[in-house]
C-alpha cells in the first residue's frame, strides 16, 4: 500500500503530547498504541486520553501523568472519543543523511505543556508505579526500545527522534552523547511521548511528512537545569541542525519543546506542500497551556491533486482610454485578436476629474508583444502602455471534431483533476446558426447533446 503524506501545521508550536494527540485524532488506533507502550516495560506513569477545548475548538488530549504528579489529578465525565480501526502499516521513508547507529535521549522541557487539571479524560491506562530512582543513559533507552514489542518501523522512528534530541542536548551542555544521563522519572514522559508518536506514525501508514514553520513564544522557562531563555538551547540546536523555519510571536512562554522539535525534525521528509492537494483527514492535538490563540497542533493527511496543466509566461498590456469611440474600441479588439493576442478585454473605469473611460487589457506572448503594442499606439489615443510579465497555469487541452445534426463541429477538450470538460467552438455554432437560420440557443443545445452522446 502506498504510504500517506502528513502535514503538521505548527501555528501554536509543537510538543510531544500535542503530536500524539493529533495523530490519535487522525485515526491512529488507541488500543494498538496502549499495547505498544505497555511493551516498553517502563513504570511510573499513567496514560489518559480524552477530549478538551482550546478557544472553543474541540481537540484530542494526550497525557503522560507521572507518579509525582498524580496526586494533583482528578477526573470528571468527558465525552468518549470514537476511534477508527487499525490502518495497516507502511514503510517510513527517513530523512536523508540519517546515521545507522542511533542513541536515545530524553528531556524534561515538555513540562511546558504540563497537565492542566481543569480538563480530565475518558480513558485511563495505568502502569505499575513501583520503581527505583536510577539514571538511564542513551544506550539504556535504546535498549528499552529494542526489547519492546513495537514494530520495527516504530523502533526506527523512535531511535531517530531520540538521536535528534541527544545531539541537541549534548551540544547544549558540551558533553558527548554517551555522557548524557537522565534521572529515571524525568525521562519517562519524553520516552512515552516519542515512542507513542512513532507508533502512531507507523500505525497510520505515513510515508512522507511536511512541517510548517513553527511558531514560538518569548520569555523564560524553568527546567531541571535552571531558568533558560525561550527558545531553549536544545530547541535552537534542533532547528539550526535541521533547517526548520521558526517564527517568534508575542506569546509569553514556551511553545516549541525539544521533544516536539525533535519529532518534527526526525519525521520531516519534504520541505514544501504540493501546489495543489486535497485533505483526506484532519486531527487536532491540544497543548496544555492556554494562549491568546488556540493552543492546538493540526495534522492533515493530504493527497496531491492530480491536475493536468502546464505553465507558461505571458505579458499583460494595459492602457486607459477616455477619448475613443465605441466603434474605435471594437475595431482595436478585433485587430489585436487577429494579430495573435491570447485575450483582449475592456473594463469600465473612472479617471481623474471623474471622466468615464475604458481600460484596455491585452494578454499576449513575448513574441507578439511589440507588434500588439504598435497596434494599440497606431489605432488608439493611448500615449503609454503598462506592461507586466506574468506566470500562467494552463489546463491541458486538445481540439477534436464531433459529428452533429448540422455537420462536423470543433470541440475544445480540457482536463482538470482527471475530469474532462467539452466546449464547442463559438465560430462553428455561429456558422450553423447563419446557415440554418436557427436561434443560437437551439443550435447550441443540439451540439451539446451530440457531445454528450459522443462521451458516453
Amino acid at each position: 500500500m502506498e504510504g500517506k503524506t502528513l502535514y503538521l501545521e505548527c501555528f501554536s508550536g509543537i510538543s510531544g503530547d500535542m503530536t500524539v494527540a493529533a495523530l490519535i485524532d487522525l485515526g491512529a488506533d488507541k488500543e494498538v498504541l496502549l499495547s505498544a507502550l505497555e511493551s516498553l516495560n517502563v513504570q511510573g506513569y499513567t496514560i489518559k486520553i480524552g477530549r478538551t477545548q482550546k478557544c472553543g475548538i474541540d481537540a484530542c488530549d494526550f497525557d503522560v501523568i507521572l507518579d509525582s504528579e498524580s496526586q494533583h489529578v482528578h477526573s470528571h465525565s468527558h465525552s468518549k472519543q470514537v476511534l477508527k480501526k487499525p490502518i495497516s502499516s507502511a514503510s517510513f521513508r527517513m530523512a536523508p543523511g540519517v546515521k545507522a547507529a542511533v542513541q536515545a535521549h530524553s528531556h524534561s522541557h515538555d513540562s511546558s505543556h504540563s497537565h492542566d487539571s481543569s480538563h480530565s479524560h475518558d480513558h485511563s491506562h495505568e502502569h505499575d508505579h513501583s520503581h527505583e530512582h536510577a539514571h538511564r543513559n542513551l544506550y539504556d533507552i535504546n535498549r528499552i526500545i529494542d526489547s519492546s514489542g513495537i514494530t520495527s518501523g516504530a523502533k526506527t522512528i523512535s531511535k531517530r527522534i531520540f538521536e535528534v534530541v541527544a545531539i541537541a542536548e549534548s551540544k547544549a551542555h558540551g558533553l558527548g552523547i554517551e555522557d548524557v544521563h537522565f534521572h529515571e522519572v524525568g525521562a519517562v514522559d519524553s520516552i512515552v511521548d516519542i515512542v507513542a508518536a512513532a507508533v502512531c506514525i507507523d500505525n497510520l501508514g505515513i510515508r512522507d511528512v511536511i512541517v510548517s514553520e513553527m511558531y514560538e513564544g518569548t520569555g523564560h522557562v524553568k527546567c531541571q537545569h535552571g531558568i533558560l531563555p525561550v527558545p531553549v538551547p536544545a530547541v535552537l540546536n534542533i532547528l539550526s541542525a535541521n533547517s526548520l523555519p521558526i517564527r517568534i510571536t508575542d506569546e509569553s512562554g514556551e511553545m516549541i519543546t525539544p521533544t516536539g522539535a525533535a519529532i518534527a525534525a526526525a519525521l520531516r521528509t519534504k520541505d514544501h506542500l504540493p501546489d495543489r492537494y486535497v485533505i483526506r483527514g484532519i486531527g487536532l492535538g491540544a497543548g496544555k497551556k492556554d494562549f491568546k490563540k488556540a493552543n492546538v497542533l493540526r495534522a492533515y493527511i493530504i493527497e496531491e491533486s492530480n491536475v493536468s496543466m502546464t505553465k507558461d509566461r505571458v505579458w499583460l498590456l494595459e492602457t486607459n482610454l477616455d477619448d475613443c469611440t465605441g466603434e474605435n474600441l471594437g475595431y482595436v479588439m478585433e485587430k489585436l485578436l487577429d494579430e495573435g493576442a491570447k485575450d483582449v478585454f475592456y473594463t469600465p473605469i473612472f479617471m481623474k476629474k471623474n471622466r468615464p473611460a475604458y481600460k484596455l487589457s491585452v494578454i499576449c506572448s513575448e513574441s507578439e508583444k511589440a507588434r500588439l503594442e504598435s497596434i494599440i499606439f497606431r489605432n488608439t489615443t493611448s500615449i503609454g502602455i503598462r506592461t507586466v510579465h506574468m506566470d500562467r497555469d494552463i489546463l491541458d487541452r486538445e481540439s477534436i471534431s464531433i459529428d452533429t445534426d448540422f455537420g462536423p463541429a470543433r470541440v475544445k477538450v480540457t482536463t482538470f483533476d482527471g475530469e474532462k470538460s467539452y466546449s464547442p467552438e463559438y465560430e462553428d455554432i455561429r456558422n450553423f446558426c447563419k446557415n440554418k437560420d436557427l436561434p443560437y440557443g437551439e443550435v447550441y443545445e443540439s451540439v451539446m447533446a451530440s457531445i454528450r452522446a459522443f462521451t458516453k
